[in-house]
């Protein structure tokens, strides 16, 4: 061992991550917030010591996201796909999600039930200075844990608003109130600090403030469990759970065989027909431990891989392979990927450009693909024609077409599309035009058909669709459509 180490000290690296726990009572005074590792040692002593960790098998993870505003349908709960993702990257699985309102009987519940079962409980929500954020207090009391004002946090909020030059209401105070014994999980994107508490098997009371019996405890599902506050805010929670309580979790809890998962993600394909085509080929890696998940949207399917343990790459990798060879062009892309970000990466790899000539879709295809960075290099521009006047000023539709035809037809697509290609000078422009409806559609043209062009060196070709959703999903499955065309173009010249 270094002169430097110490059986009963962390190194500096995990002071900085962690932070230090609250004080013993009758101690209030605490290191600067935000220079965690600059402290002397008396200080050092405090934080828990970094023994190795017996590697596990699985760790049984919960989360619980508390939020009125999540029952009430007001909110959309994006923690829980992010966290289970992330952890899921990381090789960690979560067991259970739940979602619970700002009540004291609910939070508690949640949280003792969770103890009984989990190794690691993660909680969003709840830790800011209003009224109905009652986490950290519900928690505490929980656990039967005293909670005491933390200086340094203190001082970072007051130091938050003095920079915005804005005063500090009285009840912001409440967000530097930390149970004790707990880690403090810096926060420099808002003031409510996270907190890591190590749950021991005995002292935390129920939520009638009876404690654990012996027999309750010998039920718990091991000797060593964290319980993880984090702050709802998505700017917040994100960086604190990357840069803290991922460290946290790998040290506490290390894995001893990976999980390893990938998604192929494909178009044009109806999900019983994709299972139709991979699930007998696959059907010796299945035996062998790969699980296949299937995940529809319109016109999508993914196609979830994993497997545990140490050949769980071999196998994923092989049933890839499998998948890749029986769907082909249909896989668009894999894991995160959208489909303007493959668009984007086709055309800068052939070196060619991209315009667009849009109606029905309002600019949505335009709003994709200049999501993706880089986009600058292969996207030219594009024409927001909604009137007939505009698609004959801008993109030289012929007032003939439009009154033979109308302006959803296949006829004014293609002219929209050569226009579009003939103004900007880009290899590809891709048209539509259509009704959103829900008024509009003819017998001939119900709401919902669509027209997509697509104009480039081999000619124009024009496809009808039929997408009878309300607005807002019309738009982004015609524009997905769009961009799927274009790829099977560059795909499959």
């Amino acid at each position: 061992m270094p002169k430097s180490a110490s059986p009963n000290r962390p190194d500096n690296n995990e002071v900085r991550m962690f932070g230090v726990p609250s004080p013993p009572a009758g101690r209030s005074e605490r290191p600067c917030y935000s220079c965690r590792v600059k402290r002397p040692d008396s200080e050092r002593k405090n934080l828990p010591r970094a023994v190795p960790a017996r590697k596990l098998p699985r760790v049984n993870i919960e989360l619980l996201n508390t939020g009125s505003e999540l029952m009430l349908g007001r909110v959309l709960n994006t923690h829980q796909q992010w966290l289970c993702r992330r952890l899921a990257d990381l090789g960690y699985v979560v067991t259970r999600q739940v979602a619970v309102p700002d009540a004291a009987p609910d939070i508690q519940s949640a949280v003792r039930e969770a103890l009984s079962r989990a190794d690691l409980i993660v909680t969003t929500g709840g830790l800011g200075p209003t009224s109905d954020d009652l986490t950290r207090d519900l928690i505490a009391q929980l656990l039967g844990k005293k909670l005491r004002l933390d200086d340094a946090v203190l001082d970072h909020i007051k130091r938050r608003f003095a920079v915005r030059n804005l005063p500090m209401p009285k009840n912001n105070e409440v967000q530097a109130l930390v149970p004790e014994g707990a880690l403090v999980l810096a926060n420099p994107n808002g003031t409510a600090p996270g907190l890591a508490m190590k749950i021991e098997d005995q002292g935390w009371e129920m939520g009638d403030g009876k404690p654990l019996t012996p027999s309750s405890i010998s039920d718990l599902p091991s000797p060593k469990r964290w319980l993880v506050m984090l702050p709802g805010p998505p700017r917040e929670l994100r960086p604190m759970f990357d840069n803290l309580v991922v460290p946290l979790l790998r040290r506490e809890f290390p894995l001893d065989a990976p999980f390893v998962c990938r998604t192929l993600r494909t178009s044009g394909i109806a999900e019983s027909l994709v299972q139709e085509k991979i699930e007998a080929p696959l059907h010796t890696l299945t035996a062998a431990g790969l699980e296949i998940g299937y995940c529809a949207r319109t016109g999508q399917v993914d196609v979830r891989l994993s497997a545990h343990g140490g050949d769980g790459g071999k196998i994923v990798r092989t049933a890839e392979a499998v998948v890749q060879k029986i769907l082909g062009a249909q896989i668009y892309g894999c894991d995160d990927e959208e489909m303007e970000t493959v668009i984007v990466r086709l055309l800068a790899g052939r070196k060619k450009t991209l315009a667009l000539a849009e109606s029905c879709t309002g600019g949505c295809i335009a709003h994709h693909v200049t999501n993706v960075p880089g986009a600058s290099a292969v996207f030219l521009g594009g024409f927001v024609t909604y009137s007939n006047e505009l698609k004959q000023k801008f993109l030289g539709v012929h007032t003939e077409t439009l009154a033979a035809h109308g302006a959803v037809s296949e006829a004014v697509a293609r002219e929209m599309a050569e226009g579009a290609r003939r103004h900007t000078g880009a290899d590809f422009a891709l048209a539509v035009t259509g009704i959103a409806g829900p008024d509009g559609g003819t017998k001939e043209k119900p709401a919902g058909t669509v027209f997509i062009g697509l104009a480039g060196e081999f000619g124009t070709a024009v496809e009808r669709k039929m997408n009878p959703f309300e607005r807002g999903t019309f738009k982004e499955v015609t524009a997905w459509q769009a961009l799927e065309m274009l790829r099977m173009r560059l795909v499959c010249p």
